[in-house]
């Protein structure tokens, strides 16, 4: 799945938790913009592990601040 797939996919999942109607793009912030606590932002990380069979370390999940940044390592773990 390439970059623009998987944006289209991310983007699907994360509209249940986009309680506010952020418009969203690669700079939208999960803390800052969409407002997210960090249960949210656990709930939204199972459902990415979920849908794309992937495992998304929690050092890697501190580094990741945005959608476009959350795009490229999902990207990158699918191989």
């Amino acid at each position: 799945m390439d970059r623009a797939q998987t944006a289209k996919k991310i983007a699907e999942l994360i509209e249940p938790f986009n309680k506010k109607g952020i418009e969203i793009s690669d700079a939208t912030t999960f803390a800052g913009d969409l407002e997210w606590d960090s249960l949210t932002v656990m709930d939204f990380v199972a459902a990415i592990e979920d849908d794309f069979d992937i495992i998304i370390s929690m050092n890697q999940q501190a580094e990741i601040e945005t959608y476009g940044q959350l795009i490229d390592a999902v990207t990158k773990l699918q191989g």
